[in-house]
């Protein structure tokens, strides 16, 4: 129970001044549930509509109130959702979004863990829980983040109530720790320059690679905490960040996801380390890269530099031996690395000394896209702490996955190819840690004896100590995909389209009576929907570039609370933004697939509209150039403008049989067109390695 005669709070520093909460155009698209071309539209039509009070010229930001005023007065609107009004109040914070971050984080970790005490708080009136509240939540932080956790001190304003019943609303509804994830998530994806993420997926493998027994986990530079995240069966997990905004939202975080005991502390763990002791059983760790200024003069006589001091230049060495001083004996560490590390001169003494005493055990080159900066293949280093007296391993084991990773773009958002990756560095390392070796894979994995790596450079890159894989899979294969390539042309100039009549006078496209795709939505003849690749499960995303280059969904969910907009077999998928005029009709295949970012889907009433007749003409040239619109960047298409003819369903089948046959025709060219990529580099390949003889 709650103490009603709490003590009467010490006098505080005048309030900062609230500022009321404003949206900008996507976000009053979001509200609406249109595309942002529709607000736009609105602005121009409508000269009720609001007029901005912040932002700039070219991303002006409005007033939530009066824009959930105009919405309402036109019927566009019947209520905010939930999650939307507790965002905007995130936004709106007089500190920062940020710190209401932590407010509300804090404030969920009451809901959950003293559930009656939030019921009685919630009521009496905002006055009377600002005076109440901070003792529970110092009572609550105590207990899940320890004593000198890094929130410190909690002192709350009426003013944040608001904020706090709409946070626990939210939970009531999602639970608090998808409500505080739905939350943090959309502050990163508003703001992504701020931070360096981890992909879960990455962390995922990460955390598989430091395997399940581990109990006790600590990461000196957790970020927001997505590496300790990962970890299953912990019981108790350790976050250290120089920055008190990221090491909060990393508690608060981790104490929302798990029941194992959280720890985090706000400061530089090269310089002022938090968790000296007790040692743990694994290290996790994407330390920042090529940081100048780490403390290499102050930290000369450090006792972690057992393998060597580092240059200044080798940062990150400087995290490795830090991770290996945290671990017990056997205890492994695994830290994303950039590949530089792996072939640096200036580290070459460090590296031959990991390798001799058998502490590095293991070097991942991992895809490009596969973690931020995304442009660079990073690699994962595995490390074990040496036992004394025990033997070092023979070897090293080198794993390269660039070419298991085809699908992964350089955005890092096509991940439909991570799972053959996880795969693959999990198989190979576990057989290594049971056996000490693994079978080799040509151009992918192979244990490397130590001996081999100790030379003049010490260069411990995959690539440079793999065999390469057989040209194009071998001879064999070769001539495999010679003849799917003969098959496919075949298959092409059977489909090659006759040369085409002309339109008898009178019946052209052009002189029949026409219709846009906004008048057809509004009369019900198709549904529009705008993707934003994001919402719950599992499932596949179709992005903008498998539509453009004819592919299955390829993209990986980014997790919030929305929910996904799902393809059905008949719709039409417009990518609008870059102006290629591209329709594409979803198949079985594509079915189910969430809708991607810059996609809109139209989904047609078939007793109305053919679909092929719908994408048919959705690609013409003419019709896209009167629907688009020119940025200084990119090219829009506003798909609502998009005009087609007024026919009877029988003559747009007649047009649709057409236009699916041309589909087809397409689809060979460009099946045929990888298949002699994929032929004539084998074969160079094959020529240049020997695999294939000139005869």
């Amino acid at each position: 129970m709650l103490e009603e005669n709490a003590a009467a709070p010490a006098p505080e520093a005048p309030a900062p001044e609230v500022t009321a909460p404003e949206v900008t155009a996507a976000e009053i698209a979001r509200l609406a549930g249109v595309g942002r071309a529709a607000v736009s539209n609105w602005r121009r039509r409508h000269a009720d509509f609001p007029k901005p009070v912040g932002g700039t010229e070219t991303s002006p930001s409005f007033a939530l109130a009066e824009i959930e005023d105009w919405l309402r007065a036109q019927g566009k609107l019947a209520e905010v959702p939930l999650r939307e009004r507790v965002w905007q109040q995130v936004t709106a914070h007089p500190a920062g979004a940020v710190a209401a971050l932590v407010e509300v984080g804090a404030a969920l970790l009451v809901v959950r863990e003293r559930p009656t005490d939030w019921l009685e708080l919630a009521a009496v009136p905002d006055e009377r829980v600002a005076a109440l509240l901070p003792p529970v939540l110092d009572q609550v932080l105590t207990a899940r983040l320890g004593p000198r956790h890094p929130l410190g001190t909690t002192s709350l304003r009426p003013a944040a109530m608001p904020l706090l019943r709409g946070a626990a609303e939210l939970a009531a509804e999602l639970g608090a720790r998808t409500a505080f994830e739905f939350l943090l998530g959309r502050h990163l994806e508003a703001n992504p320059r701020q931070y360096t993420l981890t992909p879960d997926d990455c962390a995922a493998l990460m955390a598989a690679v430091a395997g399940p027994t581990a109990r006790t986990v600590l990461d000196p530079a957790c970020g927001t905490g997505t590496l300790l995240r990962a970890v299953t069966g912990a019981t108790a997990l350790s976050a250290q960040d120089a920055s008190p905004e990221l090491a909060a939202l990393a508690g608060l975080r981790l104490a929302l996801h798990s029941a194992a005991e959280v720890r985090a502390a706000a400061a530089d763990s090269l310089r002022a380390d938090a968790f000296a002791q007790p040692a743990v059983d694994a290290v996790l760790c994407h330390p920042p890269f090529n940081e100048r200024n780490w403390g290499h003069e102050e930290l000369a006589y450090d006792p972690r530099w057992e393998y060597g001091l580092p240059a200044r230049t080798e940062s990150e060495l400087a995290w490795v031996q830090h991770a290996l001083a945290h671990l017990r004996e056997g205890g492994t560490a695994v830290l994303l690395m950039p590949p530089a590390v792996a072939a640096r001169r200036s580290g070459r003494r460090i590296r031959a000394d990991l390798l001799r005493r058998g502490a590095l055990r293991a070097v991942v080159a991992l895809p490009a896209g596969a973690a931020p900066p995304y442009g660079i293949p990073l690699h994962l280093w595995v490390l074990r702490k040496p036992a004394p007296h025990a033997a070092p391993p023979a070897g090293l084991l080198l794993v390269d996955t660039a070419g298991l990773a085809a699908g992964l773009t350089a955005e890092g958002q096509g991940r439909a190819a991570w799972p053959a990756v996880h795969s693959a560095v999990l198989a190979a390392w576990t057989a290594y840690d049971r056996t000490g070796a693994v079978a080799e894979v040509p151009g992918v994995s192979r244990t490397v004896p130590v001996i081999e790596l100790l030379d003049d450079e010490v260069d411990l890159t995959p690539a440079r100590h793999l065999p390469p894989p057989a040209a194009g899979g071998g001879p064999a294969e070769l001539a495999a995909v010679r003849e799917r390539l003969e098959e496919t042309l075949g298959q092409a100039a059977r489909l090659t389209p006759p040369a085409p009549p002309a339109a008898p006078a009178g019946e052209g496209a052009a002189r029949l009576p026409l219709t846009t795709i906004g008048e057809l939505a509004r009369a019900g003849a198709l549904l529009l929907r705008t993707g934003t690749g994001s919402g719950t499960g599992e499932a596949p995303v179709l992005t903008e570039h498998d539509v453009y280059i004819g592919s299955g969904p390829s993209g990986a969910l980014a997790p919030t609370a929305d929910e996904p907009v799902l393809t059905e077999p008949g719709d039409v998928i417009v990518p609008v933004v870059g102006g290629a005029g591209i329709a594409r009709v979803v198949g079985e295949a594509a079915a189910g697939a969430v809708l991607g970012r810059n996609l809109q889907l139209l989904r047609p009433d078939p007793a109305a509209l053919d679909p092929w007749f719908l994408a048919g003409f959705l690609r013409g040239t003419a019709n896209n150039r009167r629907a688009s619109s020119h940025a200084s960047t990119a090219t829009r298409l506003d798909v609502r403008r998009l005009q087609l003819p007024r026919l009877p369903l029988a003559d747009q089948q007649r047009y649709g049989d057409r236009f699916r046959a041309l589909a087809e025709f397409e689809d060979a060219l460009r099946l045929a067109g990888r298949l002699g990529e994929q032929l004539v580099q084998g074969l160079y390949d094959g020529l240049s390695d020997g695999s294939v003889t000139p005869g």
